[in-house]
């Protein structure tokens, strides 16, 4: 089912033109040695936007990887010069599929759509996975940061993590 919506969306929903758009942006950025990180999250929004099904866009520190040093700075300076206003017009086009409601497709396409409005917000430090991956890699960083948080090993509060402790 994930491979027949991929296939709809690559050729009917928009996904081969996303995707020559993100390469072109991501050639574009690439340029200058300042750009080429953003140039590399271009990359991998263009993967994710060719074939949002079946796929998730999760931080590097769950699936074991560490962050570049600035990515912080760099999704920063993402935001406020391309990611809301990315994140924005996917956004509204998913709503604008969602309004198609009396068609099958769009509805799919505007879950894409939303998909892709979470991954143009911040992709700096951020992998693209196979759901099923990010589903268990997502458990099993809560769960060690649960851990490390209730064992007292980590200097970071209960608060921070999300957890309350009961005195």
């Amino acid at each position: 089912m994930v491979f027949v919506g991929n296939l709809i969306w690559f050729f009917f929903g928009g996904g081969f033109v996303y995707w020559i758009c993100w390469i072109i942006f991501g050639l574009v950025l690439c340029c200058t040695i300042v750009g080429i990180p953003f140039g590399v999250a271009a990359f991998r929004i263009a993967g994710f936007a060719a074939f949002p099904f079946g796929k998730e866009l999760i931080d590097a520190r769950c699936v074991g990887e560490q962050r570049i040093a600035g990515s912080s700075l760099a999704n920063f300076l993402w935001i406020v010069l391309a990611g809301i206003w990315l994140a924005i017009a996917h956004a509204l086009a998913g709503v604008c599929c969602f309004c198609a409601f009396f068609l099958v497709f769009p509805i799919f396409f505007g879950m894409a759509h939303f998909k892709l409005a979470q991954a143009c917000f911040a992709p700096l430090g951020k992998r693209t996975v196979s759901s099923a991956f990010a589903q268990v890699a997502l458990t099993v960083d809560a769960s060690t940061k649960l851990d490390r948080c209730l064992s007292g090993q980590s200097s970071s509060s209960p608060q921070s993590v999300g957890i309350r402790r009961i005195q």
